[in-house]
């Protein structure tokens, strides 16, 4: 396989993680926006712990992304 089908094909997969975790992302706020009065408050820690992680990891991969784009540019 050439160099340039593997990037393209690493960029696909990083394309299917970045949009489970956005679908997962708004999925945990929308539960923490809905339930945040009445839920037990661990949970509401947890979930905005949870919400923060799954944000930094969404801004990692697009990071990946977006570098591993470039590097098609250059070949």
């Amino acid at each position: 396989m050439a160099y340039v089908d593997k990037v393209k094909e690493e960029i696909g997969w990083l394309k299917v993680v970045f949009a489970i975790l956005i679908a997962a992302d708004i999925s945990l706020v929308a539960w923490l926006a809905q339930n945040h009065r009445k839920a037990d408050p661990f949970l509401v820690v947890a979930g905005v712990i949870g919400a923060f992680l799954v944000t930094f990891v969404i801004v990692w991969i697009n990071n990946v992304a977006y570098r591993k784009i470039n590097d098609l540019e250059e070949l």
